[in-house]
């Protein structure tokens, strides 16, 4: 059981500090003005350098902006990375496009958001993106950084929030999870160099390639995060 000394130093965390704070500024402001994700309905959970790779988003995409498009995928998801578009009008509203071509420009900046590697997509009922999977927006930033498409500013921000938020992981876990591909891709080739030349050898080691698998297994996470 802490002692009262240990009590008083308890550092406060976000939501408690928060609070004394807002006693402070905002001293009895009525609850029914206000929303609490633990009382109201209707909440989504996103990452929290979203609006960072909003801004690196529409700085490759000029003119035809497509971070908010990425926003309007997260809100919608089902607190999971998988989500099944089956109203692509809806989806296309919600992104701030109307008209006839409201969903022709919403596959667009959905092509945008597949091509810069924030989103995978497979056909559907409903067209080129009816499946759709979000992935690491974090991921996404480093690989635009590595392919020198993002501002120094900018990335210096990314990095300095990936501290705050202690996701400083998300970037090694994707560089073990190359180094990985490549050990694989480096097995792969070592067993072809080894197989026998000759028309039936050559046959069965293409089979062998063909059948080994291109990406490592996925590591299992220490741990995953509960609230």
């Amino acid at each position: 059981m802490a002692t009262q000394k240990q009590s008083r130093n308890r550092r406060l965390n976000m939501t408690e500090r928060a609070k004394q704070q807002m006693d402070i500024q905002f001293p009895d402001h009525p609850d029914e003005l206000l929303w609490h994700r633990k009382l109201n309905d209707g909440y989504s959970t996103i990452p929290r350098t979203l609006p960072l790779a909003m801004q690196a988003i529409d700085a490759q995409s000029k003119g035809q902006p497509a971070g908010h498009t990425l926003l309007c995928l997260w809100i919608r998801a089902p607190d999971h990375p998988f989500l099944t578009i089956e109203a692509p009008a809806t989806f296309a509203a919600e992104a701030g496009f109307d008209g006839e071509r409201a969903v022709d420009t919403w596959r667009r900046r959905m092509r945008t958001l597949r091509d810069l590697g924030f989103i995978e997509a497979k056909k559907g009922p409903t067209g080129d993106f009816h499946y759709v999977l979000l992935l690491n927006p974090n991921v996404g930033i480093e690989k635009l950084r590595r392919a020198d498409k993002i501002q120094t500013v900018l990335y210096g921000r990314f990095r300095d929030r990936l501290i705050d938020i202690g996701a400083q992981s998300d970037i090694t876990d994707y560089d073990d999870y190359l180094e990985d591909l490549k050990k694989a891709e480096a097995k792969v080739a070592a067993k072809a160099s080894k197989t026998p030349k000759g028309p039936t050898a050559f046959a069965n080691a293409s089979a062998k390639m063909t059948s080994a698998p291109s990406k490592p297994k996925p590591r299992t996470r220490s741990r995953v995060k509960e609230e």
